[in-house]
């Protein structure tokens, strides 16, 4: 019939270890990205709290006279 040996895996059993080891990788890396913290948004958002509290204190401390 086929000159491959019964060690050797053919082409469906190639492909579904191929897709297994990339389903592997793609959650191993969705994991990575779900543990790393947005820098950049929480960088925004203290910006955005400091000016909120400065300006409250310049509010605040204004000449009301």
């Amino acid at each position: 019939m086929t000159d491959q040996k019964d060690d050797q895996p053919n082409e469906i059993v190639a492909a579904a270890a191929a897709m297994k080891a990339q389903a592997e990788a793609a959650a191993e890396a969705a994991v990575d990205k779900t543990k790393s913290w947005p820098i950049a948004k929480i960088g925004l958002g203290v910006g955005i709290g400091s000016a909120a509290v400065a300006a409250a204190v310049l509010f605040a401390n204004r000449n009301k006279g």
